[in-house]
């Protein structure tokens, strides 16, 4: 996966946020309903942002950012800030 595929499916789950939030605002879905699929998508987009920095970083050492593999949800959202 590119760095440019990344980046697509980063700005795809945005936009699905905005949807949601729209959908949320005209009465489609429940605030629950919201709730619970913005948890995955924040999820998702952690695992997209975190693979991101990991690409570039190896790049960056002179690695091949193709050998970085994404890490799992559970490990990415398990971080100690």
């Amino acid at each position: 996966m590119s760095d440019e595929n990344v980046l697509g499916r980063i700005n795809e789950l945005v936009d699905e946020e905005h949807r949601l939030r729209q959908q949320l605002a005209s009465g489609e879905i429940s605030t629950d309903e919201e709730h619970a699929r913005l948890r995955s998508l924040e999820e998702a987009l952690d695992q997209c942002w975190d693979l991101l920095r990991r690409r570039r970083s190896a790049r960056s050492q002179g690695e091949n950012p193709e050998d970085v593999p994404a890490r799992s949800v559970g490990e990415v959202e398990g971080y100690l800030q």
